[in-house]
């Protein structure tokens, strides 16, 4: 076991039910969590049973993906080597932390890594907590995990990624992008790259709910999918040739799937929220807080 301590932040909304299947899954770890810190913008949003997790820490603040991180970080414990940012409806391996930490023990050069999704249920209706549960368990069977490098990445995906606490100082999770966040993980690990690698392992793992419940408007998000890249390409987050590829691809798929949506997306608000933001876009109006107003 390694001798790094692991703390974890979950930023959650409206979506008690997964923090408390998240708190019973990060609570059984081989190696527990330095502490479980829950990030909400309200007491409704956290589960009835916190009194039986002392090693948990709710906070509360201004709601939105960035805010709500942001809040959770400035609430980590003293000795805490790795910071590990996980979505509520991530379902962990049993090893999963000290995996993170024998992972950060063996590559000092790494600012930050994200995971082996073992599957992920955001581009589908979702995955039951009964079949992501099944899936680890299977992992878990498995053995050892291989704790190598797989490849070097410019951003790392928020559902499952961890930071080397001393290389993430002074850097913060932007709160002009509101409310999901839409590519706030590729922003605040891209501030990183001077100090260290971004990586892919498969040194730890999981499986990405894709809970449905809770998530942001289509025309919302369709706004965010055109508004934030942008944003992120002008402020030097994001480059631009990946903006524009970013961009394409959901205008591409979300005109194309407008007739025969999928039952848990709203293709005709991301439709109208992708040309509310080109609209804005072309009169220079990159304004990513402006999607509270829609």
């Amino acid at each position: 076991m390694s001798r790094f301590e692991v703390a974890v932040i979950i930023a959650s909304t409206g979506r008690p039910e997964s923090l408390s299947t998240a708190i019973r899954h990060f609570s059984g770890q081989s190696q527990p969590p330095a502490k479980i810190i829950l990030s909400v913008a309200s007491p409704d949003d956290l589960p009835p049973d916190l009194a039986d997790h002392p090693n948990v820490l709710h906070v509360i603040g201004p709601k939105g993906l960035p805010a709500q991180r942001n809040t959770g970080l400035r609430s980590l414990p003293a000795g805490v080597e790795v910071v590990a940012f996980f979505d509520d409806d991530y379902i962990p391996s049993s090893r999963c932390i000290e995996d993170i930490a024998g992972f950060f023990d063996s590559h000092p050069d790494v600012a930050g890594a994200t995971g082996l999704l073992l599957a992920d249920g955001i581009n589908s209706s979702g995955i039951s907590t009964e079949d992501a549960e099944a899936l680890v368990r299977r992992h878990d069977a498995g053995g050892e995990t291989n704790a190598s490098i797989r490849k070097d990445l410019e951003g790392l995906y928020g559902c499952n990624m961890a930071f080397r606490r001393s290389m993430m100082d002074g850097i913060w999770f932007d709160e002009r992008l509101k409310l999901y966040g839409w590519q706030e993980d590729i922003d605040f690990a891209a501030q990183l790259l001077g100090r260290g690698r971004l990586v892919k392992t498969h040194a730890f793992a999981g499986v990405h709910q894709g809970v449905k419940g809770g998530r942001t408007s289509g025309i919302r998000l369709g706004y965010a999918q055109v508004i934030n890249p942008l944003y992120l390409a002008r402020k030097g987050t994001m480059k631009p040739l990946y903006a524009g590829k970013l961009i394409a691809k959901n205008l591409l798929a979300n005109h194309a799937k407008i007739w025969r949506p999928e039952p848990w997306v709203d293709r005709s608000g991301r439709v109208k929220g992708n040309w509310i933001a080109i609209v804005d876009a072309l009169r220079g109006r990159l304004h990513p807080e402006r999607i509270e107003a829609l």
